[in-house]
């Protein structure tokens, strides 16, 4: 994938050149960005722009050599990357031994290697400083690149060693472009689902399935119901959690899903009701605006929950509770 099909990230794309150009590339780079946004796919093609054995122009991968090709698979022998196990919460002491060792092996095509470190939001103590001692004495050519989502979750001995680079969320213009380009074009979704991804292509096109949308319209019926029925609503999120998949991250990204489209429904109701008119005007002023911003408030707690690894049913448990007891009763 070349550059050009990189949507909205152009100034971290000059941020690189520039170092590159005065020949001042840092030896470990921190992308920190939401997740979706682009991080992995921007570090990827970093890395065959600096293993590229025909590059077109500086700091730029052909696409078409047997280095970019390799990078590209995730064989290339100068190229290692690091992830958390799918049934671990953190970044393991051994996947991180693996990956120094593997980084610390003398380049087998040119001079530089290049790895990229996963969810280093999920270091642990044991991990971290197995990959610290790369960091403070990296293999000569190495580059390192880590992807996280913000600079408050790095350890301070890991941060100050790295130069970082932001990704922010993607405008509106360059969300559509990504939509566009994956042939998603009816202009209603595309504006739903630019409402709803905060920004990030791949929350968005992962919210381009209709299961969601049918998902949508249980929890709409139950934020609208006079009795809702919280029981009947924990089972239907269980099974919409449970068609992801059984693997663990994807059932966790499931219900981030759901929660996204949840608030959705709920900003509607508090807007709507506060202006006295639209399609929930008359949910919103039944709730009141107080009991919706207590709802969107734990909302936004059982995200945050869930991406700490909670176990997904007592987060989501916990929040029809709190959202529905008052109306049960």
């Amino acid at each position: 994938m070349a550059w050009n099909r990189i949507r909205g990230h152009d100034a971290a794309r000059d941020q690189l050149l520039t170092a590159f150009r005065r020949g001042r590339l840092a030896h470990a780079y921190l992308f920190v960005g939401p997740d979706g946004v682009g991080k992995k796919l921007f570090a990827i093609e970093f890395a065959k722009a600096l293993l590229c054995e025909a590059p077109p122009a500086p700091l730029t991968g052909c696409d078409r050599c047997p280095a970019c090709v390799q990078v590209a698979a995730g064989t290339h022998p100068d190229f290692t990357t690091a992830r958390r196990a799918e049934d671990e919460n953190e970044l393991s002491i051994d996947e991180m031994r693996a990956f120094c060792t593997s980084l610390g092996r003398k380049a087998s095509r040119g001079s530089r290697k290049v790895g990229i470190v996963e969810e280093a939001d999920e270091f642990n103590d044991k991990s971290a400083n197995s990959f610290l001692k790369v960091l403070e004495e990296p293999p000569p050519g190495a580059v390192l690149i880590l992807l996280a989502t913000t600079v408050e979750r790095q350890l301070p001995t890991i941060l100050s060693r790295c130069q970082v680079v932001p990704f922010p969320p993607l405008r509106e213009t360059d969300l559509r472009a990504v939509l566009a380009d994956h042939e998603v074009a009816e202009p209603d979704r595309v504006a739903r689902l630019v409402r709803l991804a905060g920004g990030s292509p791949g929350r968005a096109l992962a919210l381009n399935d209709d299961s969601v949308w049918q998902f949508r319209d249980v929890l709409l019926s139950a934020v609208t119901a006079a009795k809702p029925d919280a029981t009947g609503l924990i089972a239907a999120w269980a099974k919409f959690v449970e068609e992801a998949g059984k693997q663990t991250p994807a059932q966790r990204d499931r219900a981030s899903l759901g929660i996204g489209v949840l608030v959705d429904i709920l900003r509607t109701a508090l807007r709507d009701g506060l202006a006295g008119e639209g399609p929930l005007a008359a949910v919103g002023e039944r709730i009141g605006a107080d009991r919706l911003a207590d709802w969107l408030e734990a909302c936004t707690e059982a995200d945050y929950q869930i991406g700490r690894y909670v176990q997904v049913s007592l987060v989501i448990e916990a929040l029809f509770d709190r959202m529905f007891r008052p109306v049960l009763l």
